[in-house]
């Protein structure tokens, strides 16, 4: 059997890397590519080649490359995650990647499901009230009502 695409949509947030520790635990099996899905809402058109990534996003970028990120993609991934991501290449035999979109984030994780192409995807949850989820609106549940792949939903204290 060929290993699945799995997306997690991460922002570097508590809530990410919880979906992220989950996806790493509950999801993934050997063969399996995890994908990072990371959207820069605020970037300069300046900025290094975001000019060139506006539309399609960045290239799949391994992990042993995530260093280089920052000036290439104006993105700063945290010691912690990359190190979630390590140990969980290690432990599980899985290949890490990380996409990166730039613009509105619940557009672009919409587009990335068929851009990557992902299989399913892992998003985390702030757990907005009811009235703040109806005045902001929420990345995630945008996501679970139009994206046509699995969806899956972590709360943060999970």
């Amino acid at each position: 059997m060929a290993g699945r695409n799995i997306g997690v949509a991460v922002d570097f947030s508590s809530c990410s890397k919880a979906a992220l520790r989950w996806a790493s635990t509950n999801l993934t099996r050997s063969g399996d590519k995890l994908i990072l899905i990371h959207v820069n809402s605020s970037f300069q058109n300046e900025q290094g080649a975001v000019h060139l990534w506006e539309q399609s996003g960045s290239p799949l970028i391994p992990l042993a490359e995530f260093s280089d990120v920052t000036k290439t993609y104006g993105v700063s991934p945290d010691k912690e995650t990359i190190e979630i991501l390590a140990q969980v290449a290690h432990q599980r035999g899985i290949e890490v990647f990380a996409k990166i979109f730039y613009g509105d984030p619940a557009k672009k994780l919409y587009e990335a499901v068929d851009l990557v192409p992902l299989s399913c995807m892992v998003i985390g949850s702030r757990g907005l009230s009811t009235l703040k989820r109806a005045l902001m609106g929420s990345v995630s549940t945008y996501i679970v009502n139009h994206v046509a792949c699995p969806v899956t939903v972590v709360k943060e204290n999970m």
